[in-house]
């Protein structure tokens, strides 16, 4: 870049390069996005001035002033000298054309909250002249930390000079980090020029995640272990179409109406295309929730979701992402759940941007959600609930039907707030979710998710129990 010059991004990966100044007239070809451009001239260059330069231009005003009322030569002189220095200083500083490439690289670029990231930036001089004095400035927003500022004595022609800062921040969200600042300035410290990269990163701040103890909470056979290959509760689509015989394909298995179809023999496929699916459910309604920051319940939901997902994903479950609003994470293909597939990684890192910015949804009914888990047979569902009145916990209770097994955490706003006991209100709720088939477990304020997770599988174990017994006893009257 040359002083007074526009920047521009070099390439997609944030490395931005200046573009050399050819005079009036020149524009900038290629890459989005400007920089800071120098549309006024030597005006533009006058507004550099520091407060000593412009003291030393007033200065100067007033010796020439006083010099001309009183007549004195020599202290024109000196008025003279006082207002030419600063005015040389931005003529030689505006003149100057150096050409200096920047990048930046962020590592990593999703970080869990309250997790630190590492920027480095790297200053190039392209010139065949040594540059003087720089400023290095990054624009970072103020969540995540001051504003880092470097200062570069000299970058000799063809060196370069790299630094780095931290940035860290305890809200989770998406962060712009750029465009990246450089001040020029002459030795005298009378002029300051500021030009400005056009290309920035963006850091994503993602939910915390706790590790999960490894607990069966559909059986031994779904998702956990080998037996989750001839499972038959979860969701999973029979295979009937017949394929060719194969050498040593049981004869017993020829599907003799396919054969005569066909012309050749062909046999059934007894296997059944099994898929564990898991839906995580993240009710985001305003009305759900009271308070605000990162120890509200809302935020324990969203880290809860989270912690879910990674969950799920290492224990082999395809899974999928579900709001109050209706929309699902990954996608709405192949039942929009993720993570049986060598693309796993990347539903796992859409699924956690969804959460980063995750907000307050207008609705006030669960019924969106509902009509998607309706649509068609599920696995496990494991919500993450708020505040439920009588009609949202009708409905929260018909999810139950078409879910192999279901666990509900439900946060209660007035112990999260207000740090009261849990009401009849609430444990009504829970008893009916639980009447439903739910697993429901109350969500008390600052709970451990890996405790409540604990307790949701001893409460379904407890469940089983009870249920053979009243069978058995039901057997013998």
């Amino acid at each position: 870049m040359e002083a007074g010059g526009p920047w521009r991004p070099e390439g997609p990966h944030g490395a931005e390069r200046g573009g050399e100044r050819h005079g009036e007239g020149d524009r900038e070809e290629g890459g989005e996005g400007r920089g800071d451009r120098d549309t006024g001239g030597p005006r533009a260059a006058l507004s550099g001035l520091t407060t000593r330069g412009r003291s030393f231009l007033a200065a100067g005003v007033a010796a020439g002033v006083c010099a001309y009322v009183l007549g004195q030569s020599d202290l024109l002189r000196v008025g003279l000298l006082l207002a030419a220095l600063p005015l040389i200083c931005v003529a030689v500083l505006y003149r100057t054309r150096y050409r200096v490439t920047g990048s930046r690289r962020l590592y990593p670029s999703r970080v869990p909250a309250g997790s630190e990231a590492r920027v480095h930036l790297r200053m190039d001089n392209v010139t065949r002249i040594p540059t003087g004095l720089l400023m290095l400035q990054d624009h970072v927003p103020y969540v995540l930390g001051p504003r880092p500022r470097f200062v570069l004595d000299r970058v000799e022609p063809g060196g370069r000079r790299e630094v780095s800062y931290r940035v860290r921040s305890d809200l989770r969200g998406r962060y712009p980090l750029g465009p990246l600042q450089l001040r020029l300035s002459d030795p005298f410290g009378m002029c300051e020029l500021t030009r400005s990269f056009s290309a920035y990163d963006t850091l994503t701040v993602i939910p915390r995640t706790e590790p999960l103890p490894p607990v069966p909470l559909v059986g031994e056979s779904a998702g956990y272990g080998d037996g989750r290959q001839s499972s038959l509760a979860l969701a999973g689509e029979d295979d009937v179409i017949p394929r060719g015989y194969r050498y040593g394909d049981d004869l017993r298995r020829v599907h003799w109406r396919s054969t005569a179809r066909y012309g050749e023999l062909m046999v059934r496929r007894e296997e059944q295309q099994q898929r564990s699916g898991c839906t995580v459910l993240l009710d985001t309604r305003r009305v759900a929730y009271a308070g605000a920051g990162p120890g509200s319940a809302f935020e324990w939901a969203v880290s809860g979701a989270a912690s879910t997902l990674v969950h799920m994903l290492e224990r082999g479950f395809a899974v999928r992402l579900l709001t109050d609003t209706g929309s699902s994470v990954p996608g709405e293909g192949a039942g929009g759940f993720g993570g049986a597939t060598p693309e796993s990684a990347d539903s796992a890192g859409l699924m956690m941007d969804t959460l980063a910015v995750v907000d307050h949804s207008g609705e006030d009914s669960l019924s969106r959600a509902y009509d998607v888990l309706r649509g068609g047979a599920e696995g496990l569902l494991v919500a993450f609930f708020g505040d439920l009145d009588e009609e949202q916990t009708v409905v929260a209770a018909r999810m139950r039907q078409r879910c192999a097994a279901a666990v509900a955490f439900v946060l209660d706003s007035a112990d999260w707030v207000r740090g009261s006991a849990p009401d009849d209100r609430a444990e009504d709720r829970l008893r009916r979710l639980r009447e439903a088939g739910w697993t429901a477990v109350a969500v008390p304020s600052g709970a451990a998710l890996p405790d409540l997770w604990r307790q949701a599988a001893r409460q379904r174990s407890e469940s089983a129990v009870t249920g053979a017994a009243s069978a058995f006893t039901g057997g013998w009257s």
